[in-house]
């Protein structure tokens, strides 16, 4: 029987878990621990890095994993390079469940910009209010630029406050919807959009809603990621666990 390992913190990951639960397929879902209060899983779960590349393939070796399936967020690129690494080494068979990124429609007023640095710097200039839809991870990089006042969107209420001198923080947990956001960027009067081109339908509604309401947004492109076998559907991973991962593709 397979025994697979999901690199997970995203609901493609957890639909996975679902499918693979509802097989009786051996699995384990592992997560960063970055969420303070994750959903509940219907395979067992993991909290915690690994310990870099050697660690992560002691553990391939230690719980004899067969399969491992790299569900991490898009922007998650030294975890998903380290998972390369170590399947390589530990000789276990990857495919990456992936999100297809964004691309501008006609009516979008987008700025791409390479990174976390280049954003902070797009943003000079005069006091605007301004939506940064990024997670937590790298709100304080933008106190570099004070001038705004800034709508921060949190999955959890965080232990210390942004370091930022003007900001309001809603804490709240997607799928958004298009209405709704449109109603939050109505209510704070937002005038420009940061984020990630994080890609999915979960969160694309601030998109659709920057659109509507002819929101310029700063979009962050996706870092370079190891090269890798790489799908877009639930069902292709199970036919990859059930066909193809045994022939080494």
């Amino acid at each position: 029987m397979p025994n697979i390992l999901i690199l997970g913190g995203t609901t493609e990951a957890s639909a996975l878990a679902a499918r693979l639960a509802l097989r009786g397929d051996r699995a384990v879902l592992s997560f960063a621990g970055r969420t303070a209060s994750p959903r509940a899983q219907p395979i067992p779960v993991r909290i915690g890095g690994f310990g870099g590349v050697d660690g992560l393939a002691t553990y391939l070796r230690d719980h004899r994993v067969t399969h491992i399936v790299d569900a991490t967020h898009p922007f998650a690129a030294q975890m998903s390079g380290n998972a390369v690494t170590a399947a390589t080494r530990a000789r276990v068979p990857l495919i990456a469940l992936t999100r297809p990124a964004w691309a501008p429609a006609a009516g979008d007023r987008w700025t791409r910009v390479p990174d976390i640095d280049a954003a902070v710097a797009a943003l000079g200039g005069p006091p605007r209010r301004v939506m940064l839809a990024l997670g937590r991870m790298h709100v304080d990089a933008f106190s570099a630029q004070p001038q705004h006042q800034y709508l921060l969107r949190f999955v959890d209420q965080p232990e210390c406050p942004p370091a930022l001198p003007d900001h309001c923080l809603v804490v709240d947990r997607g799928p958004f919807d298009d209405a709704g956001d449109r109603a939050l960027m109505d209510a704070h009067g937002i005038d420009l959009v940061v984020c990630k081109n994080a890609g999915g339908p979960g969160a694309v509604a601030k998109l659709h809603a920057a659109r509507a309401r002819g929101i310029p947004v700063v979009m962050i492109d996706r870092p370079p990621l190891p090269a890798r076998r790489a799908v877009h559907g639930v069902d292709d991973v199970l036919r990859w666990l059930d066909h193809d991962a045994d022939r080494g593709v």
